[in-house]
């Protein structure tokens, strides 16, 4: 038996040394792939940082002490924003001119639109670049570095990959999720030159009455590329009469509509996430605790959760946001924060009484009521034994309502409540459009409405996909399905 043992491991051994390769040359891409981008990352964390401090100080009433770290922050995000990456606007520029010649200012000299195809080309390779570093990382861990060959994770990640839906759930939040992350870079023009700061902005434009090169306000040129109608309108793939390309046309103030659909996925990421993540920890914890305890705590958490759902959500939403529009809270990220808040407060129901039945089934388990015996605290009991037989419950319900959320940001905002103006949101731009519906300015309404059908349709594709993963015996009319479209 020894022998055999020693052969075996000899044998591992052997097939564990050639591992450095592969492993050096994995590690190896995704320092390059994090290099390409260093710049932007520390940008983006200094940025969220100072935000944060700010924030936080603000309301502590310490914002003078906290001012030198803040200060700290914005300089080292200036010095972030300062160092090359590939994906920016910088790198591959597309804001150019025709100076009567040939295009100056974009990338190599292409036309516009093709300069801005090719940068948001290179965005999406990128992001699918990680996505298979990724992929490549958890096939050589599990190859190679893993001491055991199967786990029952395997098999679930085995079924998912085989689920046609499920993967095209990923692939359409995986774009959205990439949208989000590069918004500054995959516009044509910036939130900042374009929407905020337009009468402080000139660019230049050929003019091709007087057949020389001018330059202008923004401001002053969204004023002529209003899309309000049959007669004045900038249609989507097409240039404005200044020469500015228009990926989905302009909105009724002139304002480019895919850089305000861009930034505005940010907002609905943050304030989607943040909310879920928040009904997954209330709703999970609340669901461990009366599983645990039964009894009078399961039936007050029954109690308080019927009194909620009880309560008509849509209005509770809006008086709320309302409320607290103008209060310290409403002021953070333009009201984001507290329309998270709220939506979590008001969705963790529907979400603990989904997970609240496997809680109570992992609850009356053996190695349970052995852990018990050995006189392990409950705070742990439900952290080892009981979490982890409710987690891919979490999940499921979790993607399904996160894409709840959006269309909650979005009806929202298109009734003028939760995300205050001018802040980019996806339900505003339909607002915007909503007059414009039956004219030749339907694009304002109809690209926002059609990308919120495909980003919620993709997010319950990734549900269905997670919940077939883990129980391949559920059943799609019933049980996860149904459960989970009501959270």
């Amino acid at each position: 038996m020894a022998g055999a043992h020693d052969a075996d491991a000899g044998a591992r051994e052997s097939t564990v040394l050639p591992t450095g390769s592969p492993l050096a040359v994995w590690v190896a891409a995704g320092a390059v792939l994090f290099a390409l981008e260093a710049g932007a990352l520390a940008a983006f964390v200094a940025g969220i940082l100072a935000d944060f401090l700010s924030t936080g100080a603000s309301l502590a009433g310490v914002a003078s002490a906290a001012a030198p770290v803040v200060d700290a922050l914005e300089v080292a995000r200036s010095a972030a924003e300062s160092v090359p990456t590939l994906l920016s606007r910088e790198t591959v520029p597309n804001d150019g001119y025709w100076n009567g010649q040939r295009y100056v200012g974009t990338f190599l000299g292409l036309e516009p639109a093709f300069a801005w195809a090719l940068r948001v080309i290179l965005v999406y390779a990128y992001a699918f670049a990680w996505a298979g570093w990724a992929m490549l990382g958890y096939r050589l861990y599990r190859r190679e570095i893993r001491d055991i060959e199967w786990t029952p994770r395997d098999d679930m990640a085995d079924r998912f990959r085989s689920h046609t839906w499920g993967l095209t759930g990923l692939t359409i939040v995986f774009m959205f999720v990439v949208m989000a992350v590069f918004a500054p870079a995959l516009g044509p023009t910036t939130v900042d030159e374009n929407m905020r700061n337009t009468y402080s902005t000139e660019f230049s434009y050929w003019n091709s009455d007087t057949g020389t090169v001018e330059t202008t306000l923004v401001g002053e040129a969204n004023l002529d590329t209003q899309s309000t109608g049959t007669q004045s309108r900038v249609m989507p793939f097409s240039y404005d009469q200044y020469g500015r390309y228009h990926p989905f046309g302009t909105l009724p103030t002139g304002r480019d509509l895919f850089t305000f659909i861009a930034a505005g996925s940010r907002i609905s990421l943050i304030i989607g996430v943040l909310s879920v993540g928040l009904s997954v920890l209330l709703a999970g914890s609340l669901a461990l605790t009366a599983a645990y305890y039964k009894g009078r705590v399961d039936l007050g958490l029954v109690l308080v959760s019927d009194a909620v759902m009880a309560m008509p959500q849509l209005l509770l939403l809006i008086m709320l946001t309302k409320v607290l529009a103008d209060t310290w809270v409403g002021g953070i990220y333009s009201g984001a924060f507290v329309l998270a808040l709220i939506l979590a407060g008001t969705g963790w129901t529907y979400m603990w009484r989904s997970v609240r039945g496997p809680a109570l089934q992992v609850a009356e388990r053996q190695w349970v009521d052995a852990a018990r015996s050995f006189g392990q605290k409950p705070h742990v009991i439900m952290r080892r034994h009981m979490l982890p037989y409710i987690t891919g419950y979490l999940l499921i319900y979790g993607s399904m309502t996160l894409g709840g959320a959006i269309i909650a940001i979005a009806g929202l905002s298109f009734l003028g409540l939760g995300v205050s103006p001018p802040t980019p949101e996806w339900g505003r731009a339909i607002n915007l459009g909503q007059d414009y519906v039956t004219t030749g300015s339907w694009h304002i309404s109809l690209i926002p409405g059609l990308l919120i059908t495909v980003v919620v349709t993709g997010f319950n594709a990734l549900g269905d996909g997670i919940r077939d993963a883990i129980d391949p015996q559920s059943d799609a009319e019933g049980g996860a399905a149904g459960r989970g479209g009501g959270a």
